[in-house]
């Protein structure tokens, strides 16, 4: 009897999800029996003050763990009986581990969009880098950024003030300066080596991009967070104006390979989850 394996993924919107296939798929390959269901709180019509009971009835009916995606990345840990490291240092769940009756929450979407990152763009200039967003995945991809050795990184979130805490975590962790608050978009775009989305602007429940064609130059590089659709208008607009881009599914791809293993105990094979992600199309 093969070993069996229960998660899911808490979200709205979360439909068009490649998280269940590309899941599935592995744990297939593995041996597994691998089941990852949707809880789309769009479907269900419910709003993030469901967390508490989905938690408990996922626990109750023998889950192994779940992905926690927008917008609950943040509202989930009052819930969780403990935080990893790096889910504790970035105020950001994206896994969450059922064990012992206990409920621990992880982030793997800052490893995930670092090793992305590092295989589509691994030689551009990281002096300094403007960074749109600054909620659960842009507290990740932030941590992220100055990992892979972003000198300087401006942040800019709607909410000055979201923006402003996880610019003090960063340099708490990395050091004074290193993240600063943006001011000014124009001034902040004129001097970067290149942009990071790391809103929800692109999505197609939020299409849009966040920040204006006008700002871009084909120096500049420029990486999303969004996967679906896999060229958002970001993306589309930048290369056309001949810039480097990295698309979102490399974050995407990479932080399930480590909530495979989180949620498993298997280690994936990373290069065949990557070509299952890629044959499933844009």
């Amino acid at each position: 009897m093969r070993p069996t394996v229960l998660v899911g993924l808490i979200g709205t919107g979360i439909q068009a999800s490649r998280s269940p296939a590309l899941h599935m798929q592995e744990g297939e390959e593995q041996g597994l029996s691998y089941q990852y269901k949707l809880i789309d709180l769009t479907r269900l019509g419910l709003g993030v003050e469901a967390l508490p009971d989905l938690l408990t009835a996922a626990q109750r009916l023998g889950f192994d763990g779940l992905n926690i995606t927008h917008p609950c990345k943040q509202a989930v840990i009052p819930y969780l009986d403990a935080l990893s490291p790096d889910a504790r240092a970035l105020g950001a769940v994206n896994t969450v581990i059922f064990k012992d009756g206990q409920r621990i929450g992880h982030n793997t979407d800052w490893y995930g969009f670092a090793e992305g990152f590092r295989r589509a763009l691994p030689d551009v200039r990281l002096s300094r880098v403007v960074q749109f967003g600054a909620g659960g995945a842009g507290a990740a991809v932030a941590h992220a950024a100055l990992t892979l050795g972003v000198e300087r990184l401006v942040l800019t979130d709607v909410d000055p003030g979201r923006a402003a805490t996880v610019v003090n975590g960063l340099n708490d962790r990395f050091g004074p300066g290193r993240a600063v608050v943006g001011s000014d978009v124009a001034v902040d775009m004129a001097s970067a080596d290149g942009m990071i989305n790391a809103t929800p602007l692109g999505m197609e429940a939020h299409p849009g991009m966040a920040v204006s064609a006008s700002f871009l130059r084909p120096a500049l590089w420029v990486a999303e967070v969004v996967y679906f659709p896999l060229e958002t208008e970001l993306l589309r607009t930048a290369r056309a104006i001949g810039c480097r881009t990295a698309d979102g599914g490399g974050m995407a791809v990479f932080q399930a390979v480590e909530a495979f293993r989180l949620f498993s105990g298997v280690t994936p094979d990373a290069e065949r989850m990557r070509r299952h992600f890629a044959s499933m199309g844009a």
